[in-house]
Formats: C-alpha cells, structure tokens, sequence
C-alpha cells in the first residue's frame, strides 16, 4: 500500500484494505447491481425495475452504467442530490414527478417558473423554501457549465451543495470515479471496525479511493449497496442477529 493522500490521517483508519472488497462482493451477491440513480425515463418504462431496493418505486438501471445520457438526464440527476438531502428518495420521487409535469426538469424553465409552483412541487422532499433557493442556485451554475463536467471546488461554491452532495453530482450524474460517503457509510464500517467514529469525510473517502479500483461503476454500485444494506440490516437499531455481514463486524449489539 503506497504512502497515504496529502491530508489522509492514518491514525484514524483501521487498514484492513481486502476487508472493502469482501464487503463490496458480498453485497453484491446479496442484492445484485442496483442501478443507481434512479431516473424518471426508467420510472415509467418496462426497463425500470426495483428486485431488491427499498424505500422506492422503479426507475433502476441495473448494468447500464451509460446514464444519464442526456443533458436533461444529468440535470435531474443533480437536482434529485440536492432534494434528496435530509429525506428519503421515495419523497424526492415524488418531488421529481411533480417538477416534470410543470416542464421544470430543464434550468432556465425552473428559474423563469413562478417561485410558489416551484415550491409546491418540490414540497413532498421537505425544506422547500431552503430547497427552492438551493434548486436555483444551482440551475444558475449549470447554465454556465455549458455540458461540461464541474470541478468539485466550484460545485462547492454553489450554494447548498456540500460534500456528499457534490460528490453524488460528480458519480452519479459525470460518471467520474469520485466515492460518496453518507451517513450509512460511516455507521456500517465504523461498526464493522475499518473506520473510527471520529474520521472525517475527506479521509473516509480517501481510504476508500485507494482501496478499491479507481472505477466509477464500482463506486456507484458500492456506494448503492451501502445504502441497500443499511435500511435492510444496518439501521440505528440494527438486526444483527440476521446481517450477512455478520460474521466480519466487530460491533457487539
């Protein structure tokens, strides 16, 4: 293992590196590739499917790592990471839906559209006036992105995008190998024992990086089963007692 990233604190890692690709493989025997994100086109078409994910309705890829294909695509892609903060996707969903029907899933139609419809439609994933703000501030950016691909720092500039968020934009809607670290992340693999509660985001994603193969479609699918798992197994009261992963973590609930 070569030496760490410039600002990677090795006192806060567990090294265990063949440990993350044990899980990475287990889960994905466990609940199959998941086909993340999710899209509206593959809401309402045959090809959208949802086998084993929960908390949501179809709109799955599973194999197709070429989407988003399209500016709209990726355009919801990155509205979908904003509204999905602090709910579930089920709700964004729904908040989704709504914005397609009043022609808002298009940036300088969401700016022009009259604040209180946008607000209602987006009203299912919760905050809608922080989220409206935060939706129009970002519209604006990715106006002047003009289909290129965001640095992270200038996402970060954006206001209301954080970490995780810019980061979900860069996977999920660039498909550029950056690794997304949530809250489930940090509750798996902190009880499992490869990381401390008190690592930070920039060094959990680190260990991650130079741990796995350097591939989008590996850290999209990891970062999915991740989730998968922690609404199924590990929740804050978790089951342990039936958790596949059982058998590697050193958590004693």
């Amino acid at each position: 293992m070569g030496p760490a990233k410039q600002g990677c604190d090795r006192n806060e890692m567990i090294i265990m590196p063949a440990e993350l690709s044990k899980i990475y493989f287990k889960l994905l025997n466990i609940y199959d590739p998941q086909g993340w994100w999710p899209l509206l086109d593959f809401h309402d078409s045959a090809k959208g499917i949802n086998p084993t994910k929960t908390g949501s309705l179809k709109g799955y890829h599973p194999g197709l790592y070429h989407y988003p294909k399209s500016e709209r695509q990726v355009f919801e892609v990155c509205i979908g990471a904003i509204l999905t903060q602090s709910t579930s996707w089920s709700q964004v969903e729904k908040a989704l839906i709504n914005l397609r029907n009043i022609g808002c899933l298009e940036p300088k139609k969401l700016i022009a559209t009259d604040s209180d419809v946008v607000k209602l439609a987006i009203k299912p994933a919760g905050y809608f006036n922080q989220k409206y703000k935060k939706l129009i501030a970002f519209s604006e950016f990715f106006i002047t992105l003009k289909g290129k691909i965001p640095e992270r720092k200038d996402l970060l500039k954006v206001f209301g995008i954080g970490d995780e968020t810019a980061d979900s934009i860069i996977l999920y809607a660039y498909r550029q190998p950056i690794f997304v670290v949530d809250a489930y992340t940090k509750r798996i693999f902190e009880r499992i024992g490869l990381i401390k509660k008190s690592s930070k985001y920039h060094n959990i994603q680190i260990f991650f990086e130079k741990n796995l193969a350097r591939d989008f479609k590996i850290y999209q699918e990891y970062h999915a089963l991740i989730v998968e798992h922690a609404k199924r197994f590990c929740k804050v009261r978790p089951d342990c007692a039936h958790c596949p992963l059982k058998d590697i973590c050193k958590k004693k609930l």
